[in-house]
């Protein structure tokens, strides 16, 4: 279905899942037991898997908070894109290492929902791409402090209006992990 010509493949995105932004994150066990499975997964289908790292102040490059967490496990063969904006597509090679792989969908994690996830999960529908985001594999840390919604209620109000989001010749919507399909093949 996505607009995209010649992008029959899908991608596993797992964004930002890295010290600094998960350790404090919304059941972030359970969240990240999920992600590892559908990495595990989309490797046994020969799904390309994207890891997203971010950097800013809070981040530095090098640092202990920027480095992916030891849980998941990144392959020198995964690609490997490095961002400094929330749309994980801005000033980046996403879309490179995405039109090599003929993926025009996306299978999307990690963290923080109410960032990252949905600038990048907004960025790739307005590219063209079909996204799925996997509505128990994302979370973000409690930001009620600063007037934030509880992190549980800003996850799943992700999770409602994304189902919802529609464009021509695309598609929008939340699946859990355990209904995630990657197919045979890259598909």
């Amino acid at each position: 279905m996505t607009t995209l010509q010649n992008r029959p493949n899908t991608a596993l995105m797992v964004i930002d899942a890295q010290n600094g932004v998960v350790g404090e994150a919304h059941a972030r066990d359970a969240v990240l037991s999920s992600i590892r499975g559908l990495v595990s997964r989309a490797r046994d289908a020969d799904v390309t898997v994207v890891w997203v790292q971010h950097s800013d102040a809070g981040l530095e490059k090098g640092s202990d908070a920027w480095q992916l967490v030891p849980e998941l496990e990144r392959l020198a063969s995964d690609p490997l894109v490095h961002k400094t904006y929330g749309d994980s597509f801005e000033a980046t090679d996403l879309e490179s290492v995405l039109g090599l792989a003929g993926v025009g969908r996306l299978v999307v994690t990690g963290a923080q929902t109410d960032a990252c996830i949905r600038s990048t999960i907004h960025g790739a529908f307005v590219r063209g791409y079909d996204v799925t985001l996997v509505g128990d594999a994302h979370t973000t840390e409690d930001l009620s402090a600063f007037g934030a919604p509880a992190p549980d209620q800003v996850i799943r109000h992700t999770n409602l209006y994304w189902q919802h989001q529609s464009a021509p010749g695309r598609t929008a919507d939340v699946t859990p992990a355990e209904d995630v399909h990657f197919g045979e093949g890259g598909g």
